[in-house]
């Protein structure tokens, strides 16, 4: 009896010391790869993703049907582009043209015939895109050859969340460029043409994303199109679509060493924004290549409390959304709050949604403990 009794001794001794070790749990972070957030600085406005112009905009086109049983974020992207390319014919240069910018009036006329340059068709992607609550930003561009007729290009840049990175979009030949796979922004296609005339990557056409070097339509060579992207401006104020003909313009340019030294000239002429009050210049590249949709965090630990804020830039946020691991059930969650720590480990998953249902990259956390 009595060695039955020190043996329960020290087992209720044993059971006391685990009990007051599970109070005195000491936690941290966990270092995790997250897709890198940039704030945006300089960038004013989007589209209005749950402007009534939006789905009037879906559902006059039946725009649904052209990606309708795709999950994939790209290719629903790159079929609403070919949408684009297969509506509206190419006229250059002429004198006028109809629809007085309204992007449903260019679509009207379009489908009767009437052809438009590259400005309509950047205005129409950037309708489109956003009212399928794609980020998208329209862009101006050109090789900047003296003597030479203007090779200005109006194209857009769309926010792809399963790269985190942006990407030059072409509705106008239904391209754009890649490497290794990754579909490249217009700075990058820009920077491959500095180095060796774009030798490296590729000029891939339609939702297939079939690689041509020489485009028959145009009969440009993939370096001519390439060259196109030597001088670059992105327009602070992307909403053209939902607030013309309310429209503001402030060009943006990225001012590095190679635009410090080579003066943009269109038409023979230092291009028409220089010196005026139109024109701000950039000199920090991440404040061009922002990451709308991705998110930061602070964790702040204070015993067993756990202070959580989330923060980004979303054009239309929604709300966030958090998943807890083991899970896969999403719920809305504040971007601000705490929880009391009482299991050894814990692991959330973060999401940005805007008004038009589309989520952002995925940010995790992990709080371990010793």
């Amino acid at each position: 009896m009595k060695q039955k009794a020190i043996i329960l001794f020290f087992i209720g001794i044993t059971i006391i010391i685990f009990l007051q070790g599970c109070g005195e749990r000491s936690y941290f972070t966990v270092e995790v790869d997250n897709p890198v957030y940039k704030p945006n600085k300089v960038f004013v406005s989007f589209e209005d993703m749950a402007s009534p112009k939006a789905a009037h905009l879906i559902a006059k086109y039946r725009l649904d049907t052209v990606v309708n049983g795709e999950t994939d974020e790209f290719k629903r992207i790159l079929l609403l582009r070919h949408w684009i390319k297969s509506v509206i014919s190419i006229l250059d240069y002429a004198p006028h043209y109809p629809g007085g910018g309204y992007v449903e009036n260019i679509l009207d006329h379009a489908l009767q015939g009437q052809g438009y340059d590259c400005g309509y068709y950047m205005r129409v992607q950037n309708a489109i895109m956003s009212s399928f609550g794609y980020v998208s930003r329209t862009i101006g561009a050109g090789p900047g050859v003296k003597g030479v007729r203007d090779g200005h290009h109006g194209i857009n840049e769309i926010w792809l969340n399963q790269y985190n990175k942006w990407f030059l979009s072409d509705a106008k030949y239904d391209h754009h460029f890649e490497k290794d796979g990754i579909p490249l922004s217009a700075l990058e296609v820009r920077d491959e043409y500095l180095k060796n005339g774009g030798a490296d990557i590729l000029k891939v056409k339609g939702p297939e994303r079939i690689p041509l070097d020489f485009d028959e339509e145009m009969g440009w060579d993939k370096t001519k199109f390439i060259q196109t992207y030597t001088y670059i401006s992105w327009d602070a104020y992307s909403d053209i679509f939902t607030v013309w003909p309310d429209y503001k313009q402030l060009l943006l340019m990225y001012d590095d060493d190679f635009h410090k030294n080579n003066p943009w000239y269109r038409s023979g002429r230092l291009h028409w924004s220089y010196g005026t009050n139109y024109l701000k210049l950039v000199e920090e590249c991440d404040q061009i290549y922002f990451t709308p949709n991705t998110i930061a965090s602070e964790i702040e630990i204070e015993g067993n409390v756990a202070r959580i804020q989330l923060v980004s830039d979303t054009p239309n946020l929604k709300e966030y959304q958090v998943k807890k691991l083991p899970g896969n059930e999403w719920i809305k969650t504040d971007p601000s709050f705490g929880i009391e720590l009482k299991k050894r480990r814990y692991e959330w998953l973060f999401r940005t949604v805007n008004f038009a249902g589309v989520t952002g990259p995925e940010h995790r956390i992990i709080v371990d403990s010793k």
